[in-house]
């Protein structure tokens, strides 16, 4: 079992994103009340649970609808919660997120250092095309931003590769925004035609071997960031949430980093739950090999 709680914060979407089907699926956004919310976490925190994700398909339009508190209100109030130790959330929109957020999180050391926070594409045109609501140069410049107020941070995002109308100049529009980002870690998506979604009708759909080609070229790129994102913790001595038994390796537990990141170290089932210090031996690519330091008290 996860020692997660998921708490969905709203429901629906009114971003009415061309390649998506969500907002005709579950209506438009409502926002749950801050203090259902919080009382949620609360039983969450009694039922033993140390960590808790708040979910909404753009949390960062929370409480618009009911004007209560915004998205960075509802944080703090949850990182108030006595006995929840993290505060995670997903999904990010990046065209409306505040730089209160910025600063809640920055503040608050509860809340992790990890941000999704989907691209899409780097190519304003096809931004527009998308309906996404946001340009190369806005998106970098916020993505750029978190990078300098809070370097712990680990950005993840979604792109899409092949939307109707992408050109080679567009796909090096992605790219650039990829390599100066520096994702660590990143979902690459082929684009695929939604029936009752706007881009399903349109002309100009890209080729597979273009699709296929592209794809290729910014997986690379993209495991190439993820690897060095992975090695610049190696040898530091951080925090983990320890989740549960190894599966694979006798006598071993696995946790996470406030970033998100996986770590397996020697241990026993007593440490489940716990939060304790850990040096990060090795990386492995996409997780570290590690062992503990000294155990919560």
């Amino acid at each position: 079992g996860t020692l997660s709680a998921w708490v969905p914060i709203m429901y629906g979407c009114n971003n009415y994103c061309t390649y998506c089907i969500v907002p005709y699926v579950r209506g438009r956004e409502r926002s749950r009340m801050p203090e259902e919310v919080v009382a949620e976490v609360r039983r969450a925190a009694a039922d033993g649970y140390r960590e808790v994700t708040l979910l909404g398909q753009n949390v960062n339009s929370y409480g618009k609808d009911h004007g209560q508190a915004d998205f960075a209100d509802l944080l703090r109030m949850v990182d108030a919660v006595e006995g929840i130790r993290r505060v995670r959330f997903m999904t990010s929109h990046p065209k409306d997120l505040s730089d209160d957020l910025i600063r809640v999180i920055k503040e608050n050391q509860k809340i992790c250092r990890h941000l999704h926070l989907p691209l899409q594409s780097g190519s304003t045109a096809i931004l527009k095309k998308m309906n996404r609501g946001y340009t190369k140069e806005s998106y970098l410049d916020l993505a750029l931003k978190i990078r300098r107020e809070i370097p712990e941070m680990s950005l993840t995002t979604d792109i899409i590769v092949g939307f109707p109308g992408e050109s080679e100049e567009d796909f090096e529009d992605t790219l650039d925004v990829v390599r100066k980002v520096k994702y660590d870690s990143a979902f690459t998506f082929i684009y695929s035609k939604r029936s009752g979604t706007p881009a399903a009708k349109w002309e100009n759909q890209v080729s597979d071997e273009v699709i296929k080609e592209r794809f290729d070229r910014l997986l690379k790129e993209v495991q190439k960031d993820a690897a060095n994102s992975t090695k610049k913790y190696e040898k530091e001595t951080v925090d983990i949430l320890v989740e549960n038994l190894n599966d694979h390796m006798d006598g071993y537990v696995t946790g996470r980093m406030s970033n998100n990141m996986v770590v397996h170290i020697p241990g026993q089932k007593s440490l489940i739950g716990k939060i304790v210090s850990v040096v990060l031996d090795e990386a492995k690519g996409f997780y570290y090999m590690g062992h503990m330091v000294e155990s919560e008290v």
